[in-house]
């Protein structure tokens, strides 16, 4: 009997600077696998694979089986949903400095 699936928030995948280092990386690549990113980490393989589940149950990480190895890609597509999000509180800075730079003005 195996876990059962979890489907994880892409807020919550990514509220953890290690998981958004990870994030990062896999980014400027085309696909890596574990072994190759767990140097970039003050961690052992075995915690930097616990983070990849974590974004791979958010489809933030997808894994590809390569013989005995698992190579690990970005998933850009849940990112809308943080980029979506943000974009209503840029318009709200955006118009409150507007609204600020003309009060300075009078």
């Amino acid at each position: 009997m195996g876990e059962p699936e979890v489907e994880r928030d892409v807020f919550t995948a990514i509220a953890d600077p290690t998981r958004r280092k990870i994030v990062h990386i896999l980014s400027r690549t085309r696909e890596m696998p574990l072994h190759e990113l767990t140097p970039h980490f003050d961690m052992g393989r075995t915690a930097v694979s616990k983070h990849l589940k974590v974004l791979g149950e958010a489809d933030l990480v997808k894994g590809r089986r390569t013989g005995r190895e698992t190579k690990y890609r970005l998933n850009p597509e849940p990112l809308k949903e943080v980029r979506d999000w943000l974009s209503y509180y840029e318009q709200f800075w955006s118009g409150n400095a507007e609204k600020l730079r003309k009060l300075l003005e009078e």
